[in-house]
Formats: structure tokens, sequence, C-alpha cells
């Protein structure tokens, strides 16, 4: 058994997996052998006649309750087991030598338990690979969260783990509020093809007594077609939408260049943030961050915060300061005012308040600010403004 199982390692080593393992196995056995390990999503057998779907589907339910499954052939079934986790089977057949009879000369029992011992090595290996996959794909998406390129090669690096991000890619941020954060991530992987997504705990993302939360970052390459962009903002909707019953799910415009993509992790995290604050403004803000003016917002967000800062505070800022001093509402009033098409009686019906209160307090913006609602110019600033204050409002100090 010693040089059965020497022979088991080498198969692996070159490479011909649980295929291999059971293979030797069954040519030792004398009769055909499968290996399902359906915790793992792994199977093989030593002859294409096994339906293997069929026995991970009975050993998986045998794994999960208990108990034993009669599988038709199978004489004998041998766990594979890491201490106490049982992670599946090792199952040998009816055979028989050449004469017909069985071959009693062979322990197939034992046959059985050191191919067992050679599958804890094949998922050892696959283990270690996932990790270092895992990590590889971790550390490039915390680069990009710190807003670090590594050096210019984002590109290189996302090629690397499938993922090509040559003509432009879109970046996702969920956060995760249910128990199945791997489920979400295995979402995302498997309904936009080339996409990598990770897990990150962050600091002070779980608050005591409450349900941890965990945030998964992604990358979705472009979808390929005659508008990549638009294709590939329509998936991450779509994703977004599927992702909601875990938790609030965010993500950037569509950027080409692949060097860009710290800003739209960035981008992401920040409509996160805003969604998270006021999930009210999710439809809106996913609607407007495929184009218009939230979208040039939240890409200038990206690159210039303290730029939209000063915009705000040149603009309603002062409003805003305003209304927590005093417990005016200068904004809702000013934001109901432009909503309505500068329409005072569609304005006042709406805010709740006597035309003449809505002329009062419009009077008062334009004190403030120096921006008269009137004007045409000066509200689009003031409504720029409404917008900015919109995104960096979970920014500001309460």
């Amino acid at each position: 058994m010693r040089d059965l199982h020497a022979r088991m390692l080498a198969a692996l080593l070159e490479g011909q997996g649980l295929r291999g393992v059971a293979e030797l196995a069954a040519e030792e056995a004398g009769g055909p052998v499968a290996i399902v390990l359906p915790g793992r999503g792994l199977a093989a057998a030593s002859s294409n006649d096994i339906a293997l779907e069929s026995l991970v589907e009975s050993y998986g339910e045998r794994l999960r309750n208990g108990g034993s499954s009669d599988v038709v052939g199978v004489e004998l079934a041998l766990p594979v087991e890491a201490g106490s986790e049982a992670l599946g089977y090792v199952l040998g057949f009816a055979g028989a030598s050449s004469n017909g009879l069985p071959d009693l000369q062979v322990d197939r029992a034992e046959v059985l338990r050191t191919a067992a011992l050679a599958a804890l090595t094949e998922i050892a290996v696959n283990d270690a690979r996932d990790e270092v996959v895992s990590q590889v794909r971790g550390s490039l998406l915390e680069d990009l969260r710190s807003g670090n390129d590594g050096g210019g090669e984002i590109a290189r690096r996302a090629r690397r783990l499938g993922c090509d991000v040559s003509r432009g890619a879109v970046a996702l941020v969920a956060e995760i509020r249910s128990a199945r954060p791997l489920h979400a991530a295995g979402l995302i992987t498997t309904e936009h093809p080339g996409a990598i997504a990770e897990s990150l705990q962050l600091e002070g993302t779980a608050e005591p007594g409450s349900e941890r939360r965990t945030r998964i970052y992604a990358l979705l390459p472009a979808r390929s077609g005659d508008d990549p962009g638009a294709a590939t903002l329509g998936s991450a909707r779509g994703l977004a939408t599927r992702l909601r019953p875990h938790g609030p799910a965010a993500f950037s415009s569509f950027y080409a260049d692949g060097a860009e993509l710290p800003r739209a992790v960035a981008e992401a995290e920040l409509l996160l943030q805003v969604i998270s604050r006021d999930e009210r403004m999710a439809e809106q803000l996913a609607d407007g961050i495929s184009n218009g003016v939230y979208r040039l917002l939240f890409r200038a967000m990206a690159t210039d915060p303290d730029e939209v800062h000063r915009f705000y505070s040149d603009t309603v800022g002062p409003l805003v300061t305003h209304d927590a001093q005093y417990r005016t509402e200068l904004v809702a009033t000013l934001e109901a005012y432009l909503g309505h098409d500068c329409n005072m009686n569609a304005t006042a019906r709406s805010v709740f308040a006597h035309r003449h209160t809505v002329a009062h307090r419009l009077a008062r913006v334009k004190e403030l600010t120096g921006l008269d609602p009137a004007l045409g110019e000066d509200r689009e600033r003031l409504g720029l403004g409404i917008k900015a204050y919109r995104i960096i409002a979970p920014t500001l100090p309460r």
C-alpha cells in the first residue's frame, strides 16, 4: 500500500488530479472507483460509465443529514475525513477477476483508504492554490481601494486573475448584511463572466450587538459589443438589484482606462455611502450614475473631493448650516422650487406652506448664498450645489 500511495502522489504531482488517483485505485482493487467530495465541489471516477452527478447528490445528502445512501453497484464507501470533518467518500464498485470470481487476495477497503488519503493531499493542494489566488485578488482590490495603482500594473495583475480590463471596467461595492458573503461574491462572478470579487472585512463595518457586516469589492470588465460601456453598466445595475437581499450595492461609472480603476472604486464607495445613509436615493442615484450631472459629480468627488466641497460651500453650504442651526427648511424649499420648475403654488403645496412663506424663504436663500433662484444661471448653480450636498452629506460633521 505504501507503493500505491507513492504512485497516487506522483499522479497528483503530474496534474492527473483525482481522476488519476481513482484509476490507480481501480486497477489495484479490480473494480471501478469513484471519489466524491461534495463539500469541495470535486468528483472523479475511473470510468466514464459512472454517473458522478447522481453520486455527488446522493452522498452530499448523506454528508448533510447523516444516515446511509444505498446506491446500486456501490460495494464499499470509505469516508474522506480531515480531523473530525467529513469531506466526502471513496466508493468501490462491484468488480471481478479475469475468471469472473471476486479477487480475495486484494484488501479493497485498504485500497480505498489509501485513495482517501491521497484525496486529502489533492484537497490541500487545491486549498493552497485557492488561498494564493484569494490573496492576490484581495491584494489587488485592497490596492485599488487605497488608491494605489501598483505602478501601472493593475491591468496585468487583473489579467492574471482572469479579469481583462484592457477595454475598461466598472467597479462595484456591496455591503453584505446577510450571513452569506461568499454567495454574494459567487453571484457576481457567475453573472458577469471575467469579473473578480472579494469580501473584505473593514474596520467599523460591524457594530456591537448587530449582525456582522462585510463588504464585497468587485471589478466588472467591459462587456463585448458596439457599446461596451452601456452593456457593462447594464450588467452592474442588474447585479446591484440581485444583491439587494444581501444589502445595498453601488457601482461606478464606466472607466475605459484601466489605470483609472482606483478612482472607479472610490466612486462606487462614495455612492454606497450615500445609499446606505438614505436608501430612498438608491434608485435615483442608480439611474443618475449612468449619465448626467450625478455621474460628473461622483467622478469629480473621486478625483478631487476638495473641489466638490468648495463648490458646496460656495452654493448651498450656508443654507445647510442655517437649517441645522435654526431648524428652518431652506434647502427643502429650494429643492422643491427647482423640482417644480419654479412654480410657487406647486412648491407651496409640496412643502405644506403658504406661497408668501415660500417667497420669504427664497429671498433668504438669495441673501445667504448671493445666488438668486429667479435667475437661470444662479438656479443651475444652486441645483448643482444641492446634488453636491447629497453626495458629500455623509462626510459632513453632524
